[in-house]
């Protein structure tokens, strides 16, 4: 039917079928007269129906009869809702809708939705494309502008509220859910009072099927009580989040609960009528809804938002508490941040002659992928419990706390002028770290080399100068591209710590160590709390730091087991690389290949940041759901600042205004737990 359908004017359609009382059940007639429709305005098929009285009637008799006795509650009660609690099971089984629609019970409204809109978005639109007097029209002319006061549709509407009412208590009563919001332990549960409600109104529909829910009935201000504190259960669950953490099961499920309530909210609303217009606007609003909800059914990319969006905030939330730590704001601080990087790049001078060194071993390029990341991670490792920095580890976190800053400011020139200054001391914060990293990594590399060679007499670099000077050529390497993969694997070490971080809170790690018997009977009371805050302290930075080394470890030898050009560049490794190659050249380098791999080395940097800072940033801003739109003030002021206080974004120059704001947005974020 779809590439089959039916070309003839409307007109011609309309009286083919309908110039006589047609009875029959099919839903061709309707699939032709709708797709006929569609390509001319409704006040045009208006005009044809006062022209032609006898077609109206019979096809106001035939939409009747098709409709009649059909139900309708799965259209309300299934369609745009999550029917699983996991986003995989939710998405193969929307994906699979896509691909291979289900076959439904064919004596149903939401079988002849499939049936005669086969792009229901699309069709929808045709609606919301035309006039609101011309819909009304057509409504009263069909015959169906008081089809929502039918006693069946009542009972649908009724019916499809009740089961919703129920699936919603079922959710919100799990023992995992309700340990997200402790504090509806000890008070009535607004879900049980919602459906206690919802049981009175089916009553008295019962007793008196004429019965009229009004906006100023008691039964509706209690239903709409209830439901709003059952959405506030919801937030206050999402609030909670970064107390207790969240799974992504429990986030599936609090989702699925917040749908299911808001379409009560639509269903009752439907039922509400104050005055003789309600009838037609609440017949209308039945028929779009269902259109609506059809047309996302199988939404897949509000799916991903809706499904991602809790998480990723939890995540950024605990990375933006960590990236506090690498804002600088005093001259102490920031010679600290120098320091610290600085012995950041002396274990990577050492870290870049063991990968040279590995790579001579004999081995696949399977054995080179475990030695190097080995290398890399435990490397990372060592600099991390050391409280050492490697510099492009930071913007990962500092993006998140950037987004969070923006979350809770108000949107205004001064607060913009607040943030560009403490911008400015999160780029001098990385502009000191990349010195540190560099400016030791360098001299390390060197005198390490320098040392073997005079120890084993061989320049062990120079089988390898030629390769690791190319390399650091943009023009005859892909060396700014490998550097984007470097930034690529930082930002996905920012998102591991900030899940670690969470999962940490959610299973309440740290508390199950400090009263572990076992521990305790075996190390004291003194060493499992001990052992318990060295786990909430470190952990997460652990396993985030393993994980990086292991990316760029394995990075290079699976794009030569792929055959594709794969590699990734760092800063510091670039910085002791360059060190390893001008040795193992002897120092007899042209001017070209001197300063272009000089130059490279800080738009490696560049790079690394740009990326690791620009994919936090968009994540957090999404979490958060910060516009990009608002961003674009902000980054005005920043270059606006820029211009004025240039030294600002390199050295800790004072301003005492600015930078008590700017003291105070930091702590806040280090503070203050939030959640949605």
């Amino acid at each position: 039917m779809i590439f089959n359908s039916n070309k003839e004017k409307f007109e011609d359609v309309l009286t083919k079928y309908f110039s006589f009382e047609n009875k029959t059940k099919s839903l061709d007639p309707l699939f032709d007269v709708f797709h006929s429709i569609k390509r001319q305005d409704l006040k045009t098929v208006n005009q044809f129906f006062k022209e032609n009285d006898e077609v109206r009637k019979n096809f106001s008799l035939y939409l009747k009869d098709l409709f009649a006795d059909k139900p309708f509650n799965l259209s309300l009660t299934e369609a745009n809702i999550l029917s699983e609690n996991a986003f995989f099971p939710e998405l193969k089984k929307r994906t699979l809708d896509k691909i291979l629609p289900p076959v439904g019970n064919e004596d149903s409204v939401w079988y002849l939705v499939d049936y005669i809109s086969v792009r229901p978005e699309r069709d929808l639109k045709y609606f919301q494309n035309n006039r609101a007097e011309d819909i009304d029209e057509l409504f009263r002319l069909l015959e169906i502008s008081h089809f929502i006061a039918r006693e069946s549709v009542k009972k649908e509407l009724l019916f499809a509220a009740n089961i919703l009412a129920w699936r919603a208590i079922g959710v919100a009563l799990d023992a995992e859910v309700l340990n997200m919001v402790p504090e509806y332990k000890n008070y009535h549960n607004p879900f049980l009072a919602l459906q206690d409600e919802m049981d009175l109104l089916i009553a008295e529909y019962r007793e008196d099927p004429a019965y009229q829910l009004t906006s100023k009935n008691q039964h509706f201000k209690q239903i709409r009580i209830y439901l709003t504190q059952c959405l506030e259960f919801v937030d206050k669950a999402f609030r909670n989040s970064g107390k207790y953490g969240i799974t992504g099961k429990i986030n599936q499920s609090l989702l699925k609960i917040r749908q299911q309530i808001n379409r009560i909210s639509d269903i009752i609303d439907l039922l509400v009528i104050d005055n003789d217009s309600d009838y037609l606007e609440k017949s209308k609003k039945l028929v779009f809804n269902i259109l609506y909800y059809k047309s996302h059914k199988n939404n897949i990319s509000e799916l991903f938002n809706d499904s991602t969006r809790q998480m990723s905030h939890l995540i950024t939330n605990h990375t933006a508490e960590t990236g506090t730590h690498y804002i600088t704001s005093t001259i102490k601080e920031y010679m600290k941040m120098f320091w610290k990087a600085s012995g950041g790049g002396v274990i990577v001078g050492a870290l870049c002659i063991l990968k040279m060194l590995y790579g001579y071993a004999d081995g696949s390029e399977f054995s080179h992928a475990f030695m190097y990341a080995f290398n890399y991670a435990m490397g990372f490792i060592m600099i991390y419990l050391m409280g050492f920095t490697l510099a492009t580890k930071q913007p990962a976190m500092t993006a998140s706390t950037m987004a969070k800053v923006l979350s809770d400011e108000k949107n205004t020139s001064k607060n913009y002028r607040e943030f560009a200054h403490l911008i400015s001391k999160l780029f001098r914060s990385q502009f000191v770290a990349f010195v540190g990293n560099v400016l030791l990594a360098f001299p390390v590399a060197l005198a390490v080399i320098y040392g073997l060679d005079v120890l084993f007499n061989q320049n062990f670099a120079a089988d390898k100068s030629t390769v690791l000077l190319r390399d650091l050529d943009p023009f005859s390497s892909k060396a700014l591209l490998h550097a984007s993969i470097a930034g690529f694997f930082l930002f996905i070490s920012g998102i591991i710590s900030g899940n670690v971080g969470n999962n940490s809170v959610y299973y309440q790690i740290p508390a199950r160590i400090e009263k572990n018997p076992l521990i305790k009977g075996i190390l004291g009371q003194k060493a499992a709390r001990g052992i318990s805050r060295y786990y909430s302290k470190n952990w997460a930075g652990i396993v985030s730091n393993f994980w990086f080394g292991v990316f760029l470890g394995v990075t290079g030898p699976i794009g030569k087991f792929l055959g594709l050009d794969l590699d990734i560049r760092h800063i510091t490794f670039a910085a002791g690389n360059f060190a390893i190659g001008l040795y193992g050249k002897e120092f007899n380098v042209d001017s070209y290949t001197f300063w272009i791999s000089l130059i490279t080395v800080f738009l490696i940097g560049f790079f690394n940041f740009l990326v690791s800072f620009g994919l936090s940033m968009a994540l957090a801003f999404r979490s958060r759901k910060i516009t990009f739109g608002g961003v674009r003030e902000i980054l005005k002021e920043i270059r606006r600042y820029f211009f004025q206080n240039p030294l600002r974004f390199f050295f800790p120059i004072r301003s005492s205004e600015l930078d008590l704001r700017a003291k105070e947005m930091v702590e806040k974020v280090s503070t203050k737990s939030e959640g949605h």
